[in-house]
């Protein structure tokens, strides 16, 4: 077993280092290429900033599966299934269709139907759902027009509710790089635990998505200096949905052989292992959740479902003071926390364990919902290792810097309005004498918001240029 772990890791390195080292170039063909669209009024980021992040991504794909169809432990997979085929064939579809809408943004709809048609294009080729295990019923098998249309379904709601997501640095890459994590776990307990053949194509899509987003985070933390755009979150919501739908559809509940009693018995026995399965969307649960949200929000405001607003969940973590940086982490916790608990459920459902540390989590995640103003001091022998905004004040550290700023004076009298309102009203108004746009509702309790320390440090660079 440890050898076929060893062949994962190594697909998932250079998977993760291809995406890495191409993203730096890309980021100058975006930028050479004009791919740098205008700040728009529901954006966060203050800056113009390159897309066509996605076209790293896909180079780490293709790579992952070179590399993994000269391993031998897994060139099997791409011997016995054509699985890997059609997922670089709707890959490559939709990456296209993703990089032409970070150029030239085209119509909703028309991605709308390139996304129907890539999935078409891997049902084609034989990943599609065949059968679902349904409680109380048994196995029900598919023709081959719901097995179609179901497949396409689900495509189509796992790429958009990715790209819901894809709103703050790093937030879509982080959560679809936990999602993938939660089911590789999964399909591999499936493979080497129960010995099933067919949960090996989605164990080698899981591990390529990991790559894929380990290589893209580095650039896309915040302060990002590049998007993935559409041909990136498209592309990441397209593999983990290919890796749902090739083992929720390949699996029958018979070959599990861990259940006694008639098949309708089994499959009612195998609810918690085909959580993750039947409903990839326990997986994605935020971003569905924020899917469905906007659809009735935008259609409750009589709005088409596809136009843009501000009112996805992690503008609204904004809105209520929460940082850029805590907003992001507070998505990661949520999203771990569906995904390993509805895993760890899967393993052992009739553990308390496993329910008392999901109710606790979920306690403290509320409690850090209700904490957007909170930021925790370290101990004074730890402040050399943890960021300046967790430290203590120093009084005296503080006394020449206020002394400074007092010399200053106002600039056009928005100095004197940030000072008498406050050190959020202090941040914009200095980013406001710099000539800086400042987007209605980014800024949080006392400006709390990581966007205005990155404007101000790049004013006291264009101060410093100025000096010299």
């Amino acid at each position: 077993m440890g050898q076929p772990v060893r062949d994962y890791l190594l697909t998932l390195c250079v998977t993760a280092a291809v995406t890495y080292l191409l993203t730096g170039p890309v980021r100058k063909f975006a930028i050479a290429v004009g791919a740098m669209p205008a700040i728009r009024a529901r954006d966060v980021h203050r800056e113009p900033t390159p897309r066509l992040g996605g076209i790293a991504m896909f180079g780490g794909l293709c790579a992952g599966l070179i590399v993994a169809n000269h391993l031998a432990n897994l060139d099997g997979v791409f011997e016995l299934s054509s699985e890997p085929r059609a997922l670089l064939s709707g890959a490559a579809l939709i990456w296209l269709i993703g990089v032409l809408d970070d150029k030239f943004e085209i119509d909703a709809l028309i991605k709308l139907g390139g996304q129907m048609l890539a999935a078409a294009v891997m049902v084609l080729q034989g990943l599609t759902i065949l059968w679902l295990p349904i409680p109380g019923v048994g196995t029900v098998a598919l023709t081959p027009w719901q097995g179609t249309l179901l497949t396409v379904a689900l495509v189509v709601i796992t790429i958009n509710a990715v790209n819901f997501v894809d709103g703050l640095d790093g937030l879509a890459a982080g959560m679809v790089l936990i999602a993938a994590a939660a089911f590789f776990l999964y399909t591999y307990r499936l493979w080497y635990g129960h010995t099933i053949e067919a949960a090996a194509p989605a164990t080698l899509f899981a591990a390529i998505l990991m790559g894929m987003c380990l290589g893209f985070l580095p650039h896309n933390m915040h302060p990002a200096r590049i998007f993935m755009g559409d041909s990136g979150s498209m592309l990441i919501g397209l593999v983990l949905a290919a890796g749902a739908i090739s083992v929720t559809g390949q699996v029958d509940p018979d070959t599990m052989k861990i259940f006694e009693g008639s098949e309708r018995q089994a499959t009612h026995a195998m609810i918690p292992v085909f959580i993750p399965l039947l409903l990839p969307l326990t997986i994605i649960a935020i971003p569905a959740a924020d899917l469905v949200l906007a659809i009735v929000r935008r259609t409750w405001n009589g709005q088409s479902p596809f136009a843009a607003d501000r009112g996805h969940l992690h503008h609204r973590l904004l809105n209520i003071g929460h940082s850029h940086s805590r907003s992001v982490l507070i998505m990661y916790f949520w999203s771990a926390l569906i995904a390993f608990g509805a895993v760890g459920y899967s393993v052992n459902s009739t553990s308390l364990w496993i329910v008392i540390v999901i109710v606790g989590l979920s306690a403290l995640g509320l409690i850090l919902l209700l904490l957007p103003a909170f930021t925790p001091r370290a101990p004074r022998w730890a402040e050399r290792f943890v960021p300046p905004r967790y430290r203590r004040r120093r009084r005296r550290a503080e006394e020449p810097e206020e002394a400074a700023e007092g010399q200053q004076g106002p600039v056009d009298g928005q100095m004197e309005a940030g000072a008498t309102g406050g050190a959020g009203g202090a941040s914009e108004g200095r980013e406001a004498a710099a000539g800086a746009p400042v987007a209605a509702g980014v800024s949080g309790v006392n400006g709390a918001t990581a966007i205005g320390h990155r404007s101000r440090t790049a004013d006291r660079r264009a101060a410093g240029s100025t000096r010299r």
